[in-house]
């Protein structure tokens, strides 16, 4: 499809499979879809997805028609089909080998639409080019130095960005796409067996299934896999960990915005004679630009646009410029133009240059916390918090997680009224489950007499310590033993 749809003039929307019915519906209805295509392990959530568009279409848009829906079987086992239906297979039969292919006029037309957030309250779209799209898939190639026809284990969702361009990218190189539906260690490892796989793309999430894998799932591995990973920097040691098994491990760091990825840390060759902790260091920076993208700075101030000196100290904020960087938010002039200033991309992620050029992102200036491979705004958890009955105010954070890299950390304080221990943690955590997809709930939650503040704004530096603490101490007990301080926890952890 990532090839079929283009070539039949239409645009791509790969949607989070992890979205709730709430934000899948958001995404159909915001971004005006006329085909839904649905595989069949998702019926489910699709269809209830799809009755809220239908009663949203029907309240707010009675002439707007509704997405044409095809149900991808097993090709053995096909399912039936409801009325206004048709399997992925009869609608290929459908089509005429002979008809031409729509031919691109112009490479900055739209070639998919990825959306950075599914809350129903503004769904942010990113639209790339086709132009941008190759770009981003010819350079990924390049920088990672991937051979011709690789075998690539699809362990990375390809509603991340299209699969970081791998979708395209491998097929360039003449390479075996190896697909598994369950992410498990014993499918990895019997993958990466059974195909001769040398090339994977993941999460840090990943290395903790194959790290910790029981021994019945293990396989030994017949040659070395590459891996590009992004998002949370992977500790030296997981990385150090990995290498053992076989797995030789890259890092970069994009974006959706970016059209995927924007920096890659290049490894030179005098690097290898350094320790095995040193060399995980240097891993973990997020590196240079890539070569497709036009230039790339650490801003300090925006009125002056004077970038940061390369001392690895100095904070600043990562802009981008170039043709693989994205046309904009769809229907979303204003947010586009917030992007797009002084004629850089300000990606809102905080960081620092190193003497040899290397960047390193140090904070999110929006908050942003990447569980698992997945964007959570704080922004976004937040609201759904405030909207509590019970609580006054919410900050959440990033709180390390042994599997999940990071995880969301929510502290409250509770309205004048309400009475102590009235609300515990598990209330909390139940109430984010109804109302928000799984992989955004918090994982603790703690109650505090008061948020720290600097005037009216939240000093979220200090909850980001307590927090590292926190993830520290997995049980009750052990948090009584913490020092106190003036933000300690007024109720149990």
């Amino acid at each position: 499809m990532h090839f079929g749809v283009p070539m039949a003039g239409a645009v791509l929307n790969t949607i989070n499979t992890r979205l709730d019915a709430n934000n899948i519906a958001a995404i159909l209805v915001h971004s005006d879809a006329k085909a839904f295509f649905i595989d069949h392990q998702f019926t489910k959530v699709a269809r209830e997805a799809l009755k809220r568009v239908v009663a949203d279409i029907g309240e707010r848009h009675p002439t707007k028609p509704l997405p044409f829906v095809v149900i991808i079987d097993e090709v053995h086992s096909p399912a039936s089909t409801k009325s206004g239906e048709l399997h992925y297979e009869q609608l290929i039969a459908c089509g005429n080998p002979l008809e031409e292919p729509h031919r691109l006029e112009d490479e900055w037309d739209a070639i998919a639409l990825n959306y950075t957030s599914g809350t129903t309250a503004a769904p942010k779209g990113v639209v790339y080019s086709h132009r941008g799209a190759f770009l981003s898939s010819l350079t990924v190639l390049l920088q990672w130095q991937v051979p011709i026809e690789p075998v690539y284990l699809w362990t990375l969702p390809m509603f991340h960005c299209n699969g970081w361009g791998f979708a395209w990218g491998i097929a360039a190189r003449g390479g075996t796409n190896v697909c598994i539906r369950t992410l498990s260690a014993a499918a990895i490892y019997g993958a990466i067996v059974a195909h001769g796989v040398t090339h994977m793309c993941c999460a840090p999430v990943v290395f903790n299934i194959l790290l910790h894998a029981p021994q019945a799932d293990r396989r030994a591995i017949p040659g070395p896999v590459q891996v590009l990973t992004g998002g949370a920097p992977p500790p030296a040691a997981l990385l150090e960990s990995m290498e053992k098994l076989g797995f030789h491990v890259s890092h970069a760091y994009g974006m959706t915005e970016a059209t995927a990825t924007a920096l890659v840390c290049e490894w030179r060759p005098q690097w290898d004679r350094l320790p095995q902790e040193a060399k995980a260091k240097l891993k973990a920076r997020q590196g240079v630009s890539v070569l497709t993208l036009a230039d790339m700075d650490v801003i300090k101030n925006r009125k002056s646009m004077a970038n940061v000196p390369r001392d690895g100290k100095s904070l600043g904020e990562i802009v981008l410029k170039g043709s693989s960087v994205m046309k904009g938010y769809y229907k979303n002039k204003n947010g586009t133009d917030a992007a797009f200033q002084n004629g850089w991309f300000w990606t809102g992620d905080v960081g620092v240059v190193h003497p040899d050029g290397y960047v390193e992102v140090k904070d999110r200036a929006k908050d942003v916390i990447i569980s698992g491979g997945e964007n959570i705004s704080s922004v976004e958890v937040e609201s759904v918090l405030y909207r509590h009955p019970t609580v006054l105010e919410a900050a959440v954070v990033a709180m390390p997680h042994p599997h999940w890299g990071e995880t969301p950390c929510a502290f409250l304080t509770l309205k004048p009224e309400s009475k102590k221990g009235s609300l515990k943690e598990e209330d909390v955590i139940a109430y984010c489950k109804a109302n928000m997809p799984g992989f955004m709930v918090p994982k603790k939650v703690v109650f505090l007499a008061e948020l720290p503040k600097a005037g009216p704004k939240i000093q979220k530096f200090q909850l980001r310590d307590i927090a590292k603490r926190l993830a520290a101490t997995p049980g009750p007990e052990q948090a009584k033993a913490q020092p106190k301080d003036q933000f300690a926890p007024t109720s149990r952890l």
